[in-house]
């Protein structure tokens, strides 16, 4: 599958955006868009498990791309590499040196993409979590960013009641919202468990004109399989 071309734009204010979920993006996008930034959205994606809750978070994704607008590109879902470094921290706890690997991981490869598609600033979605370690964060951005040539857009997103706004309109557009981080050692085993074939999930695949993969691509699926 070709790359689409990019739009000629003022570099200073083209950003990618790193973005864990639909629900933790809607005031990012929103904001980012009222302030006249560029925005690359960017999914990594591979280390939720399983699988059919991944397709789940990509299709509401997919799904508040198109709403709001906005270019959105995924990495190929590839479990194997995020469990091949992740798994010796099994038994960290949550908050440790584990979510700081992943942390690490998913913005090293945001980076990647910002860097070859000409983005000059670096962001994520993660800090509007009440939960996630926003000066962990920040620190960890602004090293990657520097690496690769990228200035740290260096925000807490839950600030200003951003993590309020981020639940009001999530369930103004019916977004899927999740229940755990996303990994394997983080999930509920006892809330969670195969997608319903009757489930209505927002959204429809990863070949949709708005979340595109980055590299090879992704086998599409749409709420029909579901």
């Amino acid at each position: 599958m070709s790359l689409p071309e990019l739009r000629e734009i003022p570099a200073a204010r083209r950003c990618l955006l790193h973005v864990c979920c639909a629900p933790d993006a809607v005031v990012p996008f929103r904001d980012m868009k009222a302030e006249g930034w560029e925005i690359i959205g960017y999914f990594y994606g591979s280390n939720i498990h399983p699988e059919d809750e991944f397709c789940r978070r990509a299709a509401a994704l997919g799904f508040l791309a198109r709403s709001e607008g906005i270019e959105v590109f995924a990495r190929p879902y590839n479990p194997e590499e995020w469990f091949a470094r992740a798994s010796v921290l099994a038994a960290e706890p949550e908050r440790g040196a584990r979510c700081t690997l992943c942390f690490e991981m998913q913005l090293r490869a945001a980076a990647e993409e910002g860097r070859r598609r000409g983005a000059t600033h670096l962001g994520t979605t993660l800090s509007i979590s009440p939960r996630k370690d926003a000066a962990l964060i920040s620190r960890l951005g602004r090293e990657i960013g520097a690496a690769y040539g990228l200035t740290w857009d260096d925000r807490v997103w839950r600030k200003n009641d951003g993590f309020l706004r981020s639940l009001r309109i999530g369930r103004e557009l019916g977004l899927y919202r999740q229940n755990y981080c996303g990994c394997l050692y983080s999930k509920p085993e006892q809330k969670t468990g195969p997608v319903s074939r009757n489930q209505k999930i927002k959204g429809e695949c990863l070949s949709c004109p708005n979340i595109i993969p980055s590299g090879n691509c992704l086998p599409t699926f749409s709420k029909a399989k579901f």
